[in-house]
């Protein structure tokens, strides 16, 4: 369980990593747009190979289906309730945070983050090692997103006190996150399991879809599609040499 918990950590320190480079560094934002693109290049690959296809092998398609949709729904669904209470503009470097309330800024962070570290804990179910891929993947989309958020708080007028205890809270819970994936559903069925891939799946691929890629592409302009394609062809490259 301690290493859920450790690899949790590893895939939420990438969002302090980010904050602090964020908020000390006067970072270009088309340079972050660019990063943030090809880090949900990595993160889709990682979806389809690590979560969706081993979803499928563990619980067959009604799992894999009834996942997708599941997690989808959910973080919809939260997502909605939340940027109508000012989590809306969480992930945005200009400053439009100030626009909403900090409450819903932390619970948004919150939605972002613990499907990614559910994923983390139950890549470990089984006694095989963690899934490498899901992890470097959570770490090198997580960096990017956290820097353009951390940019926007202090833009918004928020301390960097109160930006790094954010960050810190939400790699905490992570951790949190991969314990309770994997300490939960250590003797669950496969098809159980597969259920859990495919609706972390879902709700990772409608948060990079709904927040992650439109604040890209809003940096960065089209060019944020070759470095989202670029990310996905080395992280399949790797997965498939592995």
């Amino acid at each position: 369980m301690l290493e859920a918990a450790f690899w949790g950590f590893a895939g939420g320190f990438a969002l302090i990593v980010g904050a602090v480079l964020g908020l000390f560094l006067e970072a270009n934002t088309r340079l972050i747009a660019l990063v943030m693109g090809f880090g949900a290049g990595v993160l889709i690959s990682a979806l389809a190979f690590e979560l969706a296809e081993e979803s499928f092998r563990a619980g067959g398609t009604s799992s894999t289906v009834l996942g997708l949709g599941g997690g989808a729904l959910t973080f919809f669904l939260g997502d909605l309730v939340l940027d109508k209470r000012g989590a809306e503009h969480r992930k945005r470097s200009g400053g439009q945070q100030s626009e909403g309330a900090a409450g819903a800024i932390v619970l948004g962070s919150l939605l972002d983050g613990i499907p990614e570290s559910v994923a983390i804990g139950v890549s470990l179910i089984g006694g095989g090692g963690v899934g490498v891929a899901v992890v470097a993947a959570v770490f090198l989309s997580n960096v990017p997103e956290a820097m353009s958020a951390a940019t926007g708080l202090q833009k918004a007028g928020h301390s960097t006190r109160w930006v790094l205890s954010l960050w810190t809270g939400v790699a905490v819970l992570s951790s949190l996150a991969a314990l309770f994936g994997y300490a939960v559903l250590g003797g669950a069925d496969e098809a159980t399991i597969g259920f859990i891939q495919a609706f972390a799946a879902g709700a990772i691929l409608t948060m990079l879809s709904d927040t992650m890629l439109p604040e890209a592409v809003e940096g960065g302009g089209s060019t944020v599609g070759l470095a989202t394609v670029l990310g996905f062809t080395l992280a399949f490259l790797l997965s498939q040499a592995g």
